[in-house]
């Protein structure tokens, strides 16, 4: 029977959920509170007390219409708080999801932070772009050591059990509008998250009753109760997550220019058939390691969903705003395909591209 989003109901086995990051990790946390668990947002101070005092607010659109509904965490069936790192202890939760950008895992309190994860074995949730090294090891195609430099500091992950962690695709789109508080989020494109499964099958059934549990909430509007789009999808198969990488080519790293940043949708339908030869070249890449066609998305149904995507990616905004270490997805997508003996230049374009940026920004950091 579908759940009834609304304060004050009791839901039985409850999970305490501990999640890096509150700027996409709210929509997660969202997900999850809505469906009665237990969630603690690790993030800035700034960003802890404006969702402690106003709740995580997140605006999603709805399924054949053109409204958003706002869900706000205080008025769900779990809990919601936010704190810094020194507020939690890991060894107490079921489930940690890692949610921040890959470079923000070396600052020394949440590296930190991340150290007691590791040693505890606490099983990982990943919903970053780049997935954590431990993640690579799961895949023996892969000849790891040679992609850690594709990394901020790949030190930081070297304590982690590889049995202990798994990768989420974040295929949902979600952005801080331009001038909300912290406390908010709005998803602009409503896909689902589609995550591995665990070695272990205990840790695999925690995400198969996150799955159930989000399925069943329904939401309370004025004309009744509706489904909620973004789902939790969990697959044997460890290669469905590896399928935004063909997005991520195509899109998110070619909105990079030498003077300046297009949005995703320019980056994908400026030169339609140049970016489909990129996407289907990095599903190659995957098939080759192992991946089955079935674990892969069409790009026209990327190229649809592209239509939408009206705003640069996240990693074209931070090498804009001078950050000095982005997520390098392009730079490990690469690395693994020269272990296969297969190029793309433009692919080499675009990571030379990025190097340029990062190049330039680090320069003027100094």
């Amino acid at each position: 029977m579908p759940t009834r989003v609304g304060r004050g109901l009791r839901m039985p086995n409850r999970f305490r959920i501990l999640i890096f990051g509150a700027s996409y990790g709210s929509l997660f946390a969202t997900k999850c509170v809505a469906a009665g668990h237990v969630v603690d947002l690790v993030c800035l101070s700034a960003e802890a007390e404006a969702i402690n005092h106003n709740g995580a607010v997140v605006r999603m659109p709805i399924k054949g219409g053109d409204r958003l509904v706002e869900l706000n965490s205080k008025a769900l069936p779990g809990t919601l708080a936010a704190g810094t790192t020194e507020a939690f202890n890991p060894v107490e939760y079921d489930l940690v999801v890692l949610a921040m950008q890959e470079p923000q895992y070396c600052a020394p309190d949440v590296r930190k932070l991340l150290n007691v994860v590791a040693r505890a074995r606490v099983p990982c949730l990943s919903i970053m772009n780049m997935p954590p090294l431990p993640c690579l090891y799961r895949i023996p195609t892969i000849a790891v050591a040679a992609a850690r430099n594709c990394y901020t500091d790949a030190s930081v992950w070297d304590g982690f059990d590889p049995s202990c962690v798994t990768l989420c695709s974040p295929d949902a789109q979600a952005v801080r509008p331009l001038g909300s508080p912290a406390n908010v989020l709005q998803v602009g494109l409503a896909t689902n998250f589609k995550a591995a499964r665990f070695e272990s099958n205990a840790h695999t059934d925690v995400l198969w009753q996150l799955e159930r549990d989000i399925d069943a909430v329904r939401f309370e509007t004025v004309d009744g109760l509706i489904d909620l789009p973004v789902k939790l999808r969990v697959y044997d198969s460890p290669f469905v997550p590896l399928a935004k990488w063909s997005m991520l080519l195509a899109g998110n790293y070619r909105c990079v220019q030498a003077d300046g940043f297009r949005s995703i949708r320019d980056a994908v339908h400026t030169d339609l058939d140049l970016s489909r030869s990129v996407y289907e070249w990095v599903a190659a890449v995957c098939l080759t390691l192992g991946a089955n066609e079935r674990d892969m998305v069409p790009f026209a149904k990327y190229a649809k969903a592209a239509l939408d995507l009206q705003s640069p990616s996240s990693a074209a905004r931070a090498l804009g705003n001078g950050a000095c270490h982005i997520e390098r997805v392009d730079r490990l997508v690469q690395t693994i395909a020269h272990q296969l003996s297969m190029h793309s230049e433009v692919v080499a374009d675009t990571v030379a591209l990025v190097d340029h940026w990062l190049a330039r920004n680090r320069e003027s950091s100094v």
